[in-house]
This record gives structure tokens, sequence and C-alpha cells, in this order.
């Protein structure tokens, strides 16, 4: 556990600017206690006054935790997030953010992936290029994307796209641990057409076949090729409302089929059903799943940003 310590001190101070005297928050349950353990140990080696919260496992990503957890990270200068289903989508985390912490999120972090990967990356580069690729997500109105015949349109307009650096060091600043992805909410009435994730997906990992969605109205219609895993998404309207449109900025990421790394795949693009609330969007739902789509075509209003995987901006 020496190395993975390590990295947990360099995340506190480089990602997240811990410093001596501050209020520092673990978030953890019982699947990632002991990422969760080593981390609030590094916290204490810096000297903050750190705590550790170790809940029951969320049932889906998205999910709210207890309000007594809640109501810790609304107290805490900086929270960390090791859990197994992801909180990044919560009020929980919105209300933290309100009140002035710094929030990190690591949902489904293995002990692998805290030592290669995503987290080694370069963050100056990755903020680099997810700050010029979000102005361009905020300056459009639409988008597209494009794979294998099928086409899926999402309309932008009025909605600002949210650079996740994987660096927060001020106040009210939050997001995924590792990071390097761009991502808004699309209207949510708006998007239609079709596409396949082809990457992985919530609730499913690695894809060895392909997910073919069919979206009108903004809302899933219908899936194949999901073995019935992702029931959830029809169980209730909004739970199947295209809540996001990402673009992974860290080269360093590798596809693994977990999803907090996956998103951040270098050329990838993907999707998410279910809440957006926390970043600009109107929709609350029990889930937010997210699938990543490999080596797609991708448009900004007419500009082509990406051909099969390969930016044409940089």
């Amino acid at each position: 556990m020496t190395e993975i310590k390590d990295r947990c001190r360099n995340i506190l101070r480089s990602c997240m600017g811990v410093r001596p005297g501050e209020q520092v928050l673990i978030v953890s349950d019982i699947t990632k206690a002991e990422i969760g353990k080593e981390m609030f140990r590094a916290a204490m080696e810096l000297e903050t006054k750190a705590q550790l919260i170790v809940m029951e496992d969320l049932d889906v990503s998205g999910q709210e935790p207890p309000q007594t957890v809640a109501g810790a990270m609304m107290q805490a200068d900086v929270v960390i997030c090791v859990t197994e289903q992801s909180m990044t989508h919560t009020d929980a985390k919105i209300n933290a953010v309100k009140n002035g912490a710094r929030v990190g999120t690591m949902p489904g972090i293995t002990e692998e992936m805290m030592v290669k990967g995503a987290v080694t990356a370069d963050y100056e580069m990755v903020e680099r290029y997810t700050r010029i690729l979000t102005e361009k997500l905020t300056a459009a109105s639409s988008a597209r994307i494009e794979k294998d015949g099928r086409v899926l349109r999402l309309d932008l307009s009025g909605r600002k796209g949210v650079a996740s650096t994987g660096r927060y060091l001020s106040a009210g600043e939050a997001g995924n641990i590792p990071s390097g992805e761009t991502y808004i909410a699309p209207n949510e009435g708006a998007t239609s057409g079709e596409v396949l994730i082809d990457g992985s997906m919530e609730g499913m990992g690695l894809l060895h076949q392909p997910v073919a969605a069919q979206i009108e109205g903004g809302v899933l219609r219908s899936l194949t090729g999901d073995d019935g895993k992702l029931g959830v998404l029809f169980e209730k309207e909004v739970n199947g409302i295209v809540g996001e449109l990402g673009i992974g900025t860290n080269p360093a990421a590798i596809l693994c089929g977990n999803i907090l790394e996956d998103e951040k795949a270098w050329g990838t693009v993907h999707i998410a059903f279910g809440s957006n609330t926390s970043f600009g969007g109107t929709n609350k739902a029990d889930c937010h799943m997210d699938g990543i789509i490999l080596k797609p075509d991708l448009y900004l209003d007419e500009e082509k940003i990406m051909e099969k995987g390969r930016f044409l901006i940089f």
C-alpha cells in the first residue's frame, strides 16, 4: 500500500491543493474502504483536520448518500469521495460545492488505477486540452455524433461546458479524480437519433458487443445488446433522458471497464442517461449512467472536431 499512499498524498496536494489545518473529509463505502483509509492516513500526514466516514455501498451511481454524510460534506473545506458508485451528480455534492468545498469524486477507483493510467497524467497538459474543448462546447449550439452509419444530434444552445481538469484548487471547484474530460448538459427534450456505445457502459463494464441506443425527444426509447442489465434506464422516463455529452481529454487514460477512467480516454466521446442538475441541466433522476463511444466523428455546430477518434484541432 506504500505506493498507493504516496499517490494519495500527491492527489491531496496536486489535485486538491490541501493545506495544513483544513477540514478534510474522506467519504468511503465498504467496497472501497481500504483505499479510503489510505487517503485518510495521507490527509493526516499533511497535518489537516481529517475525518473518515465509511458508509454502506450505494445501489446505483447518482443515488443520494445518507443525510449524515451529506451534512458532513457541507462542513468540510475539502471532500474526497472514494466510493464504488458515483456521487458526482448528487445533491450532496452540489450542496457541498455551493458551500465552498473543493470536492474530488473517485467512483469505482481500484488499487491498480491508483498507480497507473489516468492518474499519472501531466495535468497541466490535460488542463490545457480540456479548457480549449470546453470553450468550443460552450460556444456551440449543436453537436452531432456519427459512427457506423448512426447519427445522434444534440441541442447545446444556452448550455455551458464544464472543464474537469483534475485540479480543484479554489473554493467551490469539483470534479473527478483522476480526470480529463469536458462535458455539457444538452437540452433535455431535443436529443434524437441513434448511437452505438462500444467502449464500456456503466453497469456493464467493458463491452464485448456494442449497445445500440435509439433516442427520440431526448429520451431513450430502445436498447439492444445490453442483455437486460440496463433496466433502470426504463424504470422512469427521467432515468432515460440524455443528460450529458462528454469528451475525453486525458492521453494517459486506459480503457479498462471502469467509467471513472474510461470516460477520460483521449479520442473518445460519451453520453450519459439520467441526472444532470449538478452541471447545468434540469433533470433529476435515480441514476447517472455513462456510455463510451470509441473512434467517433464529432461535430460541434458544423465544425468537425474529431474524425474516427482523432482530434482535428490540436
